[in-house]
Order: structure tokens, then sequence, then C-alpha cells
């Protein structure tokens, strides 16, 4: 191993440990303002402590709900995220390439963007009624538009001089938007998937509230209903972790499918 790749090991040990210490700190803090809140809060139905909390996590864990409703909306969130995806990223390569499908799209998209999935929960109801489809709907419509918009974005921005190096090596127009132009824009995609998963998981909430017979939001106002704040704080920290770790999953594989990218950034 050369001197150079063990200097950039060693380097790299104390800057992930640095990292996990920082991770540490802020939680520890967080949780000690918390459990001084709880001190100063006469109700515990409005702020328990993260005693009662962890408590109650454990007790969910224990008896398989908190997994099982975990793995229900996590299930969602992947379904819809690939239904999304599947549609979003062919979409958003020929809005970033071509005027006329640019054209053709902007006006109904830039209408139906601003509209948050949720507003569309009501009518949801009507048409699917309560089940697995009315989130599986709201988490689709919610991760498309990020998706969508993120794709053509990084698709217009490709460099002009790599598609006309292609072109010069007689590559044809398909051959250049699966060798050049996807590449380039990957990273623009990733991160927009980043803003997809983010916006679905509090889509995913909003809609198993009132519109799911299980799932994380489902426990949430079970348990507002039974009046257990710490079992519904239990349920709010465990979306708060799936949301860490969906993100920092999809940052992790962003590093892999697209280094030069990362390298980039470290400049």
């Amino acid at each position: 191993m050369s001197a150079v790749s063990l200097t950039g090991a060693k380097a790299a040990g104390p800057t992930r440990f640095g990292g996990a210490l920082v991770y540490l700190r802020t939680m520890a803090l967080f949780v000690l303002a918390w459990y001084v809140g709880s001190l100063l809060v006469p109700s515990k139905l409005l702020l328990p402590s993260p005693l009662a909390v962890a408590a109650a996590l454990r007790d969910t864990a224990l008896n398989g709900e908190l997994f099982g409703n975990a793995l229900i909306s996590l299930a969602r969130l992947l379904a819809s995220l690939l239904a999304a995806a599947a549609i979003a990223v062919p979409l958003g390569l020929l809005m970033g390439r071509s005027r006329l499908w640019n054209d053709l799209l902007e006006l109904p998209v830039e209408m139906l963007r601003p509209i948050a999935g949720i507003a569309w929960i009501p009518l949801a109801l009507y048409l699917f009624g309560i089940g697995h489809r009315l989130p599986l709907f709201i988490m689709f419509y919610t991760a498309f538009f990020p998706l969508l918009v993120g794709t053509a974005a990084g698709a217009a921005s490709v460099d002009r001089r790599l598609i006309a190096a292609a072109r010069t090596m007689g590559l044809s127009g398909p051959t250049i938007m699966r060798r050049v132009i996807v590449p380039a824009a990957l990273p623009a995609i990733l991160v927009s998937a980043r803003l997809a998963v983010a916006a679905s998981w509090t889509a995913v909430v909003a809609a198993e509230l009132v519109g799911a017979p299980n799932g994380l939001g489902y426990a949430i106002e079970y348990y507002r209903s039974m009046l257990s704040t710490p079992t519904v704080m239990a349920f709010i920290v465990t979306i708060g972790v799936l949301g860490f770790l969906t993100d920092k999953g999809l940052r992790q594989l962003s590093k892999v499918l697209t280094p030069w990218a990362q390298m980039g950034a470290a400049r």
C-alpha cells in the first residue's frame, strides 16, 4: 500500500469518528433540552419525558407493533418512489433535452407542482377509500414532481461539448442519451430523489393518519385517540430515524454511483 493511500486511510478514520461524535453530541444536547422541557411543562400529556418515550419505544418494539408499522410505511415509500421514478425520470430527460416536450408539459407541471400532496387527500378518499391505495397515491404524487423537475434540470445542464463529441464519434441519439446524458444528469437525479424521499415521509404520515388501516401515521392517530402521548412520540421519533437513515442511504448511493461528482465537490 502506498504512503498516499495510508495517509488517506488514516485521515478518513478520524474524520468518520469525529462525525460520529458530532452526531452524538447533538443528540445528547437535544435529549437534555427535551428532558428539561418535560420538567418545566406541568402536564405529561403535552410533553412526556425522554424516559417515558424510550419505555414506549421498548414496549412497541417488543410486541412487534413498531417494526410492523414501520415496515409497512417503508414498503409504501419504496413502492411509490419507484413508480414515480419510472415515470418522472424518462419524462424529465425528455423535457430537459427537447423543447417540444418541455413546451407540452411545462404548463400542467407548473400548475400541479405547487399543490401539496396532502391537498388531494379528501378527493383520494372518495376515489380509493381507506386502504393501501390512498397513501400510495399521495406518496407517488408527492415524489413525482421533485424527481421530474430535478431530472429535467440535470438533463438540460449537460455540457453541449460532451454531446457534440459523442456525435462526432458517430453515436446515435439513444446511445448518447444512455451513455452521455443520463450519467451527466445522474447527480441531479439523485439529489431530487433525496428531496422526493423527504417529502414522501411527510406525505405518508398525513395520508396514513386519515386513510390507512396500518402504518406509522395510523399508529400515531390511534394512540393520540387513546391519549398515549409517549407512544405517539415514540412513533414520531421512529419516523425521524427512518427519514435520517433513508437520506443517509441515498447519500451513500450517490457516492457509489457518481464518484466523479463527489471528487468535484471535495475540490
